[in-house]
C-alpha cells in the first residue's frame, strides 16, 4: 500500500501524523492482515493528539473516497477501504472523544449501518464518562445521536450524573437525563434527586 496513491490530501495528513500514531496504524494494518506483530509495535501511549491525528486522516479517506480517480479503480479503493476500517477500529478501540463519536456515529448513519450504531452505543456505555456524554448531546445537531447519548447518560448510576447538574454547561442536559430516567425508567432515585433539585431552586428564588 502506498499512501501517495491515495491522493494529495491523504498523503499531507500521513505525512503530518507522529510516528507513534504511524506506527500504531501499520501494526493494526498488519494484524488485520494476519501478519504477525512484534510486541513492542503494540505497546503505544494512545492521547487526545492520537484522536485528534486519526480523526483527520479519517476525514480525509471519506472525501477521497468520493474521488473518480479512486472509485474507477477497484484495487486502489480496496485499499482504502482496509486503510479506513483500520483507522475506524483503532479509534473505536482507543478513543474517548465526544467529537471523535460524533464523527464515527454520522458515518454510521449516512450508511444505515445499524449494527455499527448499536456497537458504537455499547462503547458509549462502557467506556465514555458522563461529561463527554453530555458534551456528545450538547455538539451533535443530529437528532439521533443525541437521543443515543441522552439515553445511554439516562442508564448510567445517578451518582455518576450529579457531577454533571452542577455544571452550568451541562445542567439542563443531566436534568434532562434524570427525569427519562426517573419517568421513563422509574427510578426513584432518580426522583428523589430531581424533587430535591427542584426544592433548591425554589429556595433560590
Amino acid at each position: 500500500m502506498m499512501i501517495k496513491d491515495f491522493g494529495a490530501r491523504v498523503e499531507s495528513v500521513w505525512e503530518g501524523l507522529r510516528p507513534v500514531t504511524k506506527k500504531m496504524l501499520v501494526g493494526a494494518l498488519e494484524a488485520k492482515n494476519g501478519i504477525p506483530v512484534n510486541a513492542p509495535t503494540q505497546k503505544f501511549s494512545y492521547d487526545t493528539q492520537s484522536d485528534w491525528e486519526l480523526s483527520r486522516l479519517l476525514f480525509a479517506l471519506d472525501e477521497q473516497a468520493k474521488d473518480t480517480d479512486v472509485t474507477n479503480n477497484p484495487e486502489k479503493l480496496s485499499e482504502l477501504r482496509i486503510l479506513t476500517e483500520t483507522c475506524i477500529s483503532v479509534l473505536e478501540a482507543q478513543s474517548e472523544s465526544a467529537e471523535v463519536f460524533i464523527q464515527l456515529a454520522e458515518r454510521a448513519l449516512a450508511k444505515r449501518d445499524y449494527k455499527e450504531i448499536d456497537r458504537l452505543a455499547d462503547l458509549l456505555a462502557h467506556r465514555f464518562s458522563v461529561g463527554e456524554m453530555c458534551e456528545i448531546a450538547r455538539q451533535t445537531t443530529n437528532a439521533a445521536i443525541r437521543a443515543i447519548a441522552m439515553e445511554t447518560i439516562a442508564l448510567m448510576p445517578v451518582e455518576e450524573i450529579l457531577p454533571s447538574l452542577d455544571d452550568p454547561i451541562y445542567e439542563d442536559i443531566a436534568r434532562s437525563a434524570l427525569e427519562m430516567k426517573a419517568f421513563e425508567y422509574e427510578s426513584e432515585e432518580a426522583r428523589r434527586v430531581l424533587d430535591h433539585f427542584v426544592f433548591d431552586e425554589i429556595v433560590d428564588e
